[in-house]
């Protein structure tokens, strides 16, 4: 599996934990996910 590919699925599992209703302290799963969807996505770019 790529880093690319590795950051994307952190990214779906992110997501997903941030549409449960469960509390998390001090950090948004859901801005972290997007964080990671976004650096998955500019990987090749980043890595050039």
């Amino acid at each position: 599996m790529s880093v690319q590919a590795f950051l994307y699925v952190v990214a779906v599992i992110l997501l997903v934990l941030a549409a449960l209703p469960i509390s998390t302290r001090g950090v948004s799963l859901a801005l972290l996910g997007a964080a990671f969807a976004l650096l998955a996505y500019a990987w090749p770019v980043i890595t050039e």
